[in-house]
């Protein structure tokens, strides 16, 4: 009797479930039916999503512009049939829901306490095109079935798979198989593509900007690999077949440069795509309203610049000489225009994206801002500019000269390397990886070395990474989150996203306002970057990168060259360069084209904004240079005839406290480079190594060894050591030595700018008040003391200054 209530039990519960089954799949049914009918209408009806700029006024449409239709019977059976095996293998013999995948997706989702398993069949992708909402919720994919139901009932499965290949999002604006084989391929027939390249846009739905072979041809390739695996898997390839595919290459891009394209219009898109979580073929027809930080004025400013071939390097041969700009806003983050390069075309190659060695540009971010954040040095610290090496590393100063020491000022003026790397051994390489990676630029693991100093980067960095870095420097060593979305609002005016403002301390305001000291003089007379000074305080650092190209010499131009600057309102990194440099393409000019680059887009794009000057932060002490010690005027001697030696005396200099004097010596002709003799804080020296018979001349200097600088030599005395028999000889005090200082050089003044990259020379006087001629690249030369050459000022930079003459400097800086 139990056993009967327990059959008639079950027999109820299964007849119930049976029953609310029935009525389920047939509410769905009919549901499935009413939404193809209503959406088969909104098809046509789609409404643009409308961009607009900071000020709120409109800067962009959005809207599905690159869709050609293409009938099944144009379609290669390979690629149907690499669809299928990889979208949707029991494709022919499914209802529309094939609910062995939903199940399986439905336990993976439990698994992973999320939804993360979509399960959709080819014709649920087409339902949910037609309802254009990508969010994972289980009444969306209700919908999305009952949709898939109604589709099957109504259609072939041809007609089916015709709608999807037509429908599908193939990546970088293209939408249907034909848009995508004329994209990424530059292919109008699809009966022109091989296997190769059908297999890779039967990879891409799953993923259409990851797998674009336009912007990730490796990431494609790999992808396209899976694919060959399951065709052959399944029988509609040989083995054969697969590896001649993956042994094959694919075709080119087509370019389509109609005027219309912009790098910022598809950035705002994708980082729409990205904050919002919602498809990009949903945002270009969804109707919704995308709020942005671009400056229109700014933007139009940048468009226009790079539209000017004059701007741009020489082009060549094969290649037009290629650039890329970005201007943020450091208060904010946000981003105010961005082009990503010459001739761009829709979806395509964003250069303002691209990492590419940042060359000198990259020196303050990874040793002068961290040097300055310890605390221990200050813009006119003294840096040893010596030819060393650090172990199997062996930097040099193109110049192939050395000035022994210089103040940090002047190392990032005339961007000399040397000093950089000095100092970037002294305070530590993990040091200035820290900094870098605070302000946003991660470097690999092999950038644990002292070539960083020059930009010698495993990856490289980007413009924008470039320009957020900098916008620390100008923002009181705050690094805002960059952002170019503000907020999103739906049809119905609700808030889809709102951007939350966001900023971390990466450096001291004393840090960064001594930052932009050293960088403000970069952009001055005499500094590597004066073409980017456009009238407003400027801070910058320009940049270039040797080429390395074998057979060419690195003297003969660069393989990118770079501009970094901001004002207080503005900061903006410039790239030029070749996509694929070679013998026959890189680029001939210096890093003034790109500062001049920055000057031209900079001064339209602030025109009318108020000039601000660089503010020095309450609490920070105006950085001071250092003053060498008087120099000494009483030097006074006598050769004691008893004694057989040569008494020398003088006064203390006022500031006595920390001082040593440095007694120098040369011996008749006195043509020969004087040598020190004794160095000490004694007042006194006794010389006893004269020879008999000859006459020497002594002059003394006073050296600060906290400031490690060395006064103007004294007067000169000179003493005759006697012969056998001889009295002593004493010569006159001489009020000056004319054409001598410590260590045998001199500086002198700038000289002018041949905008050459032959040297040409500098007259200007020295220290030691002598006028004679330096050697000079093409900024010039400075002048010596006598007949010494003088020390390189800026002609012989690594990488020279930019004349005034609107000339670009033509040789390298460094690596």
């Amino acid at each position: 009797m139990n056993f009967r209530r327990w059959v008639i039990g079950i027999f109820s519960v299964l007849t119930l479930g049976l029953l609310i089954f029935i009525a389920g799949y047939f509410v769905i049914y009919m549901n499935g039916h009413t939404l193809l009918e209503q959406n088969q209408e909104k098809l046509d009806m789609a409404e643009a999503t409308v961009v607009y700029d900071r000020n709120g006024e409109e800067f962009a449409r959005l809207m599905i512009q690159n869709r050609e239709l293409v009938t099944l019977d144009e379609v290669p059976d390979k690629l149907e049939q690499a669809m299928i095996a990889t979208e949707d293998q029991r494709f022919e013999s499914h209802a529309g829901v094939d609910f062995w995948s939903i199940g399986r997706a439905i336990v993976k989702d439990i698994i992973a306490r999320d939804l993360v398993e979509g399960g959709s069949t080819i014709t649920q992708q087409v339902a949910k095109n037609m309802f254009l909402n990508a969010d994972k919720t289980f009444f969306r994919k209700a919908t999305e079935v009952s949709i898939a139901l109604a589709l099957e009932n109504n259609f072939e499965k041809d007609q089916i798979l015709e709608m999807y290949l037509n429908r599908i999002y193939f990546g970088n604006g293209a939408y249907g198989v034909k848009a995508a084989a004329e994209r990424h391929f530059g292919k109008d027939d699809l009966e022109d593509l091989s296997l190769l390249e059908i297999a890779v846009l039967a990879g891409m739905p799953k993923a259409p900007n990851t797998y674009s072979p336009t912007n990730n041809p490796d990431k494609a390739l790999e992808r396209a690999a899976v694919v060959l695996s399951l065709m052959k898997d399944q029988g509609y390839i040989t083995e054969e077949e697969r590896r001649e595919a993956l042994n094959s290459t694919l075709g080119k891009p087509a370019p389509r440069a109609d005027g219309t394209a912009s790098a910022m219009r598809d950035y705002v898109l994708e980082q729409a795509a990205l904050v919002t979580g919602k498809s990009e073929e949903e945002l270009r027809i969804g109707g919704y309203e995308i709020h942005t930080t671009v400056d229109a004025k700014a933007q139009r400013a940048m468009d226009e610049a790079f539209a000017n071939p004059e701007l741009f390097p020489e082009d060549g041969p094969k290649q037009i000489a290629q650039g890329a700009m970005v201007i943020v806003e450091p208060k904010t983050g946000g981003i105010v225009a961005m082009n990503g390069g010459r001739n761009y075309v829709e979806k395509g190659y964003n250069r303002a994206l691209a990492d590419r060695q940042p060359g000198s540009s990259f020196k303050p971010i990874a040793v002068y801002g961290p040097a300055l954040e310890t605390g221990e040095w200050q813009p006119y610290s003294i840096l040893k500019d010596e030819k060393m090496s650090f172990g199997n590393y062996s930097p040099s100063n193109l110049s192939g000269k050395y000035a022994g020491e210089m103040t940090m000022m002047e190392a990032v003026r005339r961007s000399i390397n040397l000093p950089t790397v000095w100092l970037l051994n002294e305070i530590g390489v993990d040091r200035g990886l820290r900094f870098a990676k605070d302000l946003g630029i991660d470097m690999d693991a092999k950038d644990r070395n002292l070539a960083i100093a020059l930009g010698g980067l495993t990856h490289g960095a980007s413009p924008l990474e470039m320009a957020r870095a900098y916008g620390a420097f100008a923002n009181n060593g705050v690094l805002a989150e960059t952002h170019v979305i503000t907020e999103v609002l739906d049809t119905d005016g609700h808030r889809v996203y709102t951007f939350e403002p966001s900023g971390k301390r990466v450096m001291s305001e004393r840090t960064a306002y001594y930052s932009t000291v050293l960088l403000e003089a970069v952009t001055q007379k005499g500094g590597t970057g004066t073409k980017a000074n456009f009238g407003r305080p400027i801070a910058g650092k320009t940049g270039t990168t040797q080429l390395g190209l074998k057979g060419v010499k690195d003297s003969a131009g660069n393989r990118d060259i770079w501009f970094v600057g901001y004002t207080p309102q503005y900061a903006a990194a410039v790239w030029m360069g070749f996509d694929e440099t070679n013998a026959e393409h890189y680029v001939k000019s210096g890093s003034g084209t790109a500062a001049a680059m920055f000057a031209a887009v900079m001064k339209k794009a602030m025109d009318g904004m108020e000039v601000q000057d660089f503010n020095r932060p309450s609490g920070v002490e105006e950085p001071k240079e250092a003053e060498a010690p008087a120099a000494i005027a009483d030097l006074s001697g006598f050769y004691d005839v008893e004694k057989r030696e040569a008494v020398l005396t003088w006064s203390a200099v006022p500031e006595a406290e920390g001082i040593e004097y440095r007694l120098y010596r040369k011996v008749e002709p006195f043509d020969a480079p004087a040598e020190m003799l004794h160095a000490s804080d004694s007042t006194t020296v006794i010389d006893i190594s004269g020879a008999a018979g000859k006459k020497y001349m002594y002059y003394v200097t006073a050296y600060a060894k906290e400031t490690e600088l060395e006064s103007a030599p004294s007067n000169v005395v000179e003493i005759v050591v006697p012969g056998e028999g001889e009295g002593a000889g004493i010569g006159d005090d001489l009020p000056v030595l004319p054409d001598i200082l410590p260590g045998e050089e001199g500086t002198g003044g700038d000289g002018g700018d041949d905008g050459q990259e032959t040297d040409g020379n500098g007259n200007g006087n020295g220290t030691g008040n002598g006028s004679g001629n330096g050697n000079g690249g093409n900024a010039g030369g400075t002048g010596g003391t006598g007949d010494n050459a003088g020390l390189p000022d800026q002609a012989t930079d690594d990488e020279p200054s930019d004349s005034d003459d609107g000339e670009a400097p033509d040789a390298p800086e460094g690596l």
